[in-house]
């Protein structure tokens, strides 16, 4: 977007009267996100990115499961949203992402086991957007596809994958192996867990709250297993055995079964892999590949 635009479409939205200072943040493959100034107040704008991958995300369902998370306190307040158009403005929130070091701590495990809880017990939009590890699986290869890259040879760097055929069937046998497993019932899912989209507010004040913690970035929000959300903040932060295994029963409030324990190293694996087919597709877009 034109800065022009960017600034036009700012002045009308974005709550205040005053000049606009906007900063950009970050972008990805479907978002640019910038940081707006107005009268003193700091708010959060994010546009959706023309691209060329259909990943099958649904705006309009974000926008629900976005109200009730903001019900429940765990996203930023909204202040204006416009789903067909793909604008989200929000009000920006003061605290601070976790290291890996806060990642780690016993104290951190049990409020990302308390957090997980929090998301799921949030009511479903009707009708729900499902997705299950195969789903993203078959949506990122086909996005791949449309690009043209060669199904038999993949480069995502570094470290290089060079052999996709070997990763197609390593996820393929997980996948046998996770329907084989007693299915646990879908929940709202966040997706997309890790340390740069969660906002920890008490930190700055030295202050430890269950409800601390605000999650940014719904757009891959959908129904899932349960442990897909604990998969991906595992995966996402490398978090050895020990802590997976403290996360997953901080989360069932119980010593999690062999089939529990099982299942979140499938998941584990997997997500890793839909992180791998989404580095690519990063890469492709910005010409890196």
């Amino acid at each position: 977007m034109r800065r022009s635009e960017l600034e036009s479409l700012a002045a009308r939205w974005v709550p205040g009267e005053g000049t606009l200072d906007i900063h950009r943040l970050k972008g990805g493959l479907v978002n640019e996100t910038y940081r707006v100034l107005r009268d003193g107040v700091a708010y959060a704008l994010r546009l959706a990115v023309a691209n060329p991958y259909d990943l099958g995300l649904d705006r309009e369902w974000e926008a629900r499961i976005l109200e009730c998370a903001v019900r429940a306190g765990l996203a930023p307040p909204m202040e204006y949203c416009d789903p067909q158009r793909g604008i989200l403005i929000s009000r920006w929130i003061d605290g601070r992402s976790w290291t890996q070091v806060d990642v780690r701590r016993r104290s951190n495990i049990a409020r990302m086991a308390d957090l997980a809880r929090r998301i799921h017990a949030l009511p479903m939009p009707m009708p729900a957007r499902v997705m299950s590890p195969s789903d993203w699986i078959e949506d990122y290869r086909a996005a791949l596809a449309r690009t043209g890259a060669d199904s038999k040879r993949r480069l995502v760097g570094p470290p290089c994958v060079r052999d996709d055929t070997a990763l197609q069937d390593a996820a393929a046998g997980r996948l046998a192996k996770l329907a084989e497993l007693p299915g646990l019932g879908p929940v709202v899912s966040h997706s997309d867990l890790h340390a740069l989209n969660l906002i920890d507010r008490d930190s700055t004040q030295g202050l430890v709250s269950d409800h601390s913690l605000v999650l940014l970035d719904w757009e891959y929000a959908h129904a899932s297993d349960p442990l897909w959300d604990l998969a991906g903040w595992s995966a996402n932060n490398d978090l050895e055995d020990e802590m997976r295994r403290e996360l997953l029963t901080g989360y069932a409030g119980r010593s999690p079964t062999s089939d529990e324990w099982s299942r979140l190293g499938l998941l584990c694996w997997l997500f890793d892999y839909v992180c791998l087919l989404w580095c690519e597709l990063y890469l492709k877009l910005q010409g890196d590949v």
